[in-house]
C-alpha cells in the first residue's frame, strides 16, 4: 500500500528517501504524501540519523500534485489534498537532521515546493524546476509563494511564479534555487558526498545549527541570536564538545557520541 510508494534506506546515519511513482512522474497523490510523512517520522525517531537525501525514481523528482485525483472533486476535497502536500515541506524543515534534495528530473509545482522545504538542493543537469500553478488556475499553495522569495529574492520569485515558467538546472543554479548541478548518472553520488561531509561532524552541533538557521529565517536578528546563544550554551555542556577539544589537541579524528 502506501509504503510501496516510497523506499527508505539508511547506512552510517545517511538515509535516502525515494518517491516511487515513476509511471506518474511521482505526482503527489494523497497516498504518496502519507507515505512520505510516515517515512519522515521514522527518520526523526532514529537517534542515529545524520542526514536525509530525498529523490525520485525515474524521470521526475516530482511533477507536483496528482491532478487526476482532483478531477471532479469538491473544493473541500482538493483543499484537503493540498494540505497533505503542504505538510511535507513543513516537516522537512522541522526534521532535526539536514535534508538534501537530489532533484533527478522534473520538480514542478508541488514537487518544486517539496524541494524548497529541503535544506540543500542538488540537481541533475537535465532537471527542470518551476511553479506553473497559475497556468492551472491556482497559486503555489504548498509554501511556494513564501519559500521561493526567501531563497532567490522577491523579484526573481515573482518572475517565475507569475509566468509559470520552467527553468533548467543551470539557470536554477545561477539564481540560487539549487546549490549544485551534476550529471544525471552522478547525482546521487554527489548528493551522497555532500551528505557524508555533513555526517562526519558532531551530530548535536549539526542539528543545533540547522535549528538556529531555520528559526532565525522567520524572526528578528535579536531573536535568532538569542536562540543561537542558548544552543551554544547547551553544546558547551555536551560530551561531544569536550571530545572535539581533545581530538584537536591530539591531532586525531573526533569520535562523536551524540551526547
Amino acid at each position: 500500500m502506501a509504503a510501496s510508494l516510497v523506499t527508505l534506506e539508511g547506512a552510517d546515519g545517511i538515509f535516502t528517501l525515494t518517491l516511487r511513482r515513476p509511471e506518474a512522474l511521482n505526482a503527489l497523490s494523497t497516498e504518496l504524501c502519507v507515505a512520505v510523512l510516515e517515512a519522515l517520522a521514522r527518520v526523526e525517531g532514529d537517534p542515529d540519523a545524520r542526514v536525509l537525501i530525498l529523490t525520485g525514481e525515474g524521470r521526475a523528482f516530482s511533477a507536483g500534485a496528482d491532478l487526476k485525483e482532483r478531477e471532479g472533486a469538491s473544493a473541500e476535497a482538493i483543499w484537503a489534498h493540498n494540505r497533505r502536500i503542504f505538510q511535507i515541506p513543513v516537516e522537512l524543515e522541522r526534521l532535526a537532521v539536514p535534508v538534501i534534495a537530489a532533484v533527478n528530473g522534473f520538480a514542478l509545482g508541488g514537487g518544486c515546493e517539496v524541494a524548497l522545504g529541503c535544506d540543500l538542493r542538488w540537481a541533475a543537469s537535465t532537471a527542470e524546476l518551476g511553479c506553473p500553478e497559475v497556468s492551472r488556475g491556482i497559486l503555489p499553495g504548498a509554501g511556494g509563494t513564501q519559500r521561493l522569495p526567501r531563497l532567490i529574492g522577491s523579484s526573481r520569485a515573482m518572475a517565475l511564479i507569475l509566468s509559470g515558467r520552467r527553468i533548467a538546472a543551470q539557470e536554477a543554479y545561477r539564481i540560487g534555487l539549487v546549490d549544485a548541478v551534476a550529471a544525471p548518472e552522478d547525482l546521487l553520488r554527489a548528493a551522497g558526498e555532500a551528505a557524508r561531509a555533513i555526517a562526519v561532524n558532531a551530530p548535536l552541533a549539526v542539528r543545533a545549527a540547522k535549528r538556529a538557521i531555520r528559526y532565525g529565517l522567520g524572526r528578528t536578528l535579536e531573536a535568532g541570536l538569542d536562540l543561537e546563544g542558548q544552543l551554544q550554551r547547551m553544546l558547551y555542556e555536551s560530551a561531544d564538545c569536550q571530545e572535539g577539544i581533545v581530538a584537536f589537541r591530539e591531532r586525531r579524528a573526533p569520535r562523536w557520541t551524540g551526547r
